[in-house]
């Protein structure tokens, strides 16, 4: 490099840092002539914001501090992630597994910046529906702060407390004092914590046409507890139930290694948690799923009392045939039959449940599931190719895995069930490794089996499902077709 050249660069360089010097003494005159009490209310909530560090290294988001627009709501700047031993990072006691409420801890998710130095767990309340919050924020229909009023919202009755609320192998997927919360942590709420219930208990009244026809028939009968009058009014109490996700009970009741669940969860769900990687401290995620409803005929205080005959039916979503009556499988019918006995059972001085689990299509999801019936149809819908259909399209079959089903049981008290009103294997296997022993299994009726939803049963039996009839064989398989769509009138 040629003299000339060297002393143009060295001087072009010179002139660049004094450019920058002048530029820096503009921006030390600007930030001096600021308000000094706001000045020093964003220092202070920096020195214990989560994007401050004492190490350079490790700092990878920006100082963060309210904004003038919205003073205390959000940071100024997102705070992408956080890690274990940052500034400012105190998480709110969580001990997982303890019978006292108090010494448990609250469930603390709020990003608010009152409080998202203090949070014990991951994701957001109300799972998927935190979404359609988040809409209503940015619309400006809602207070990014609104805190909800909890006056009169409490259960009409009471879940007694098991033993296994305090067994952290028991119970993982859910919160066992989600329906307490504004009892044991009113305190907390009143001083602006922001800690809400993941449960909800109520009751009410239920009218099912199916169960109506059943009481016109003699099927069923009034008794004014239970079915209380000839209209076929139904009287329950249901609780809806958010999931808490425990994250070393769930990766151990899925024998999987937790870091992997946590980088598993953090991939497929587009990265949505960073936070599922960088904060192992954090035991506990709120997933952006459906969770679960459950309806109670009969005396809820029996649940847990062994010598009470228990009929439940656990039932997973289908849209297609529970709402709309799709035949093209037995679910509505099968949750009927499941209703209908669980009221005789209540009726008879027993209990009867209903445990709904929002998995619809197998928790592929509807649109998998259409994409499944499309192939179906197409390729000839022979029971012999039920399960392939499914698994060249999502590449498995089923992804229910009904391990943590269970957890809702042992909220119940439920020891023991009399009649399974199931006849899935996957189900009743989970329920059995969970402790509870199972009676009876119930299949479904033929005369309630649709005749398009026979490639599914026929397919499900030779696959392990219980019958007590005949299993069908490879070669019987491949005579049972369903319905194709040129026999369809448009």
């Amino acid at each position: 490099m040629s003299e000339s050249v060297l002393s143009e660069i060295l001087v072009t360089l010179a002139d660049l840092k004094a450019s920058q010097q002048l530029l820096s003494q503009k921006v030390d005159k600007i930030q001096a002539s600021k308000d000094e009490h706001t000045y020093k209310h964003k220092v202070s909530h920096y020195n214990s914001s989560p994007g401050h560090s004492d190490s350079d290294v490790d700092t990878i988001v920006s100082p963060t501090f309210a904004t003038d627009d919205n003073p205390g709501v959000w940071t100024e700047k997102p705070v992408l992630t956080t890690y274990v031993g940052q500034k400012g990072v105190k998480p709110a006691k969580m001990n997982w597994g303890e019978a006292d409420p108090k010494v448990r801890g609250p469930i603390v998710i709020s990003r608010l910046a009152s409080s998202i130095n203090n949070r014990n767990a991951i994701g957001a309340y109300g799972g998927p529906y935190s979404i359609y919050r988040a809409l209503a924020v940015a619309m400006g229909d809602l207070p990014a702060d609104h805190k909800p009023n909890f006056e009169n919202t409490q259960p009409p009755i009471k879940i007694k407390q098991q033993p296994q609320w305090s067994d952290p192998s028991k119970i993982v997927s859910m919160d066992p004092f989600g329906h307490l919360t504004n009892q044991y942590y009113k305190t907390e709420i009143e001083e602006g914590l922001d800690v809400r219930p993941t449960i909800a208990i109520t009751r009410a009244h239920m009218i099912v046409p199916e169960l109506q026809e059943e009481l016109r028939n003699g099927g069923l009968k009034v008794d004014g507890r239970v079915m209380v009058n000839e209209s076929g009014e139904l009287n329950v109490h249901k609780a809806a139930v958010d999931p808490v996700w425990y994250l070393p009970g769930v990766a151990a009741r899925l024998n999987v290694d937790e870091q992997y669940l946590r980088r598993s969860l953090f991939e497929n769900s587009g990265g949505m948690y960073p936070e599922l990687v960088t904060r192992p401290d954090i035991k506990l995620f709120l997933p952006p799923i459906g969770g679960l409803t459950v309806y109670i005929f009969g005396n809820h205080e029996l649940l847990s009392d062994p010598n009470t005959r228990l009929t439940v039916r656990v039932h997973d979503e289908c849209n297609g045939s529970d709402v709309f009556g799709s035949d093209i499988c037995t679910c509505r019918p099968y949750l009927i039959y499941g209703m209908k006995e669980s009221i005789k059972e209540a009726q008879n001085g027993g209990v009867g449940l209903i445990i709904y689990f929002r998995k619809e299509g197998r928790a592929l999801g509807e649109v998998t599931k259409y994409l499944v019936y499309n192939a179906r149809k197409r390729g000839g819908d022979s029971a012999s190719t039920y399960f392939a259909r499914t698994e060249n399209v999502a590449g498995v079959k089923d992804m229910r895995f009904q391990a943590l089903m269970p957890d809702v049981l042992h909220w119940l008290g439920v020891t023991k069930i009399d009649r399974f009103m199931s006849m899935s294997n996957m189900k009743h296997d989970a329920v059995v490794d969970a402790g509870i022993k199972i009676l009876e299994r119930c299949e479904i009726p033929d005369e309630l089996i649709p005749p398009d939803s026979k490639v599914e049963m026929e397919a499900k039996i030779a696959a392990g499902y219980f019958s007590k009839g005949h299993i069908p064989c490879a070669e019987e398989l491949t005579k049972t077709v369903g319905r194709g769509w040129d026999e369809f009138h448009h």
